[in-house]
């Protein structure tokens, strides 16, 4: 079997070093104590269910091409609202939105831990977003300067778990996919995504959801380290040196 040396990783940002998921649930529950609750919810917990939908549509949307990073805002914000908003209207409500999301931007806890623990290794962003959201959150959490590069499909024009994408990020760095590890919140977009590129997915299954053996899964950044190093207990031991 063929052994790879790694020499870089890359990482997804919402839901693996950033924890998108408590913010976007503090901001928009923030939010809509100020704005009411729109028409047709009953509660702030359905409300908040409903955003997370629609949350996940539009942005599969925009990674299929299918629209602009700020028509995907507006169409979210129209679908939520129930309303015929225009784009400035629109525009005006998300943002009020976001002064409540960014008040809740945290870090998980384990993320400076394990890049102090992998010192020894090059690090880069590949992400499903964009630059302009992208740049600027590294920053506000204190990590920018952790990473050498950042990689965004909206500027790409090609997204996870597309192959290009990959290979740009690694193209990005100078090394082949094979040198290179990528780990994110995802199994398929992200893991499984990554090992069809020919990187070593790695699946961050924060809630130990499992249930995807032939993927190589962590349940937290404090277990990277040790897989990246062969250690056995992580699986997939004979693919690592």
């Amino acid at each position: 079997m063929r052994i790879m040396t790694i020499r870089a990783v890359l990482w997804d940002i919402d839901d693996t070093i950033f924890d998108y998921g408590r913010a976007d649930h503090l901001g928009m529950e923030r939010h809509l104590r100020t704005e009411g609750l729109a028409g047709g919810f009953t509660s702030v917990a359905q409300a908040l269910a409903r955003w997370k939908e629609l949350t996940a549509i539009h942005w599969a949307r925009l990674s299929a091409g299918e629209v602009d990073f700020p028509g995907q805002r507006r169409d979210r914000v129209r679908a939520f609202t129930g309303t015929a908003l225009s784009d400035p209207e629109a525009d005006d409500w998300f943002a009020r939105y976001l002064v409540h999301f960014r008040t809740a931007w945290s870090l998980f806890p384990d993320v400076v831990p394990a890049l102090d623990a992998l010192g020894g290794y090059r690090h880069a962003v590949l992400s499903n977003s964009t630059l302009e959201v992208q740049r600027p959150r590294l920053a506000a959490l204190g990590v920018a300067d952790r990473f050498e590069t950042v990689v965004c499909a909206v500027e790409l024009g090609s997204s996870k778990p597309d192959p290009e994408a990959f290979h740009a990020a690694c193209r990005s760095l100078g090394l082949p996919p094979e040198q290179v590890a990528y780990v994110g919140d995802e199994p398929d977009i992200d893991a499984r995504g990554a090992g069809e590129a020919g990187l070593l997915g790695i699946w961050l299954d924060r809630p130990g959801r499992g249930g995807r053996p032939e993927l190589t899964r962590i349940t937290g950044l404090d277990q990277l380290p040790a897989l990246l190093r062969g250690d056995t207990r992580f699986g997939a031991p004979d693919t690592f040196g």
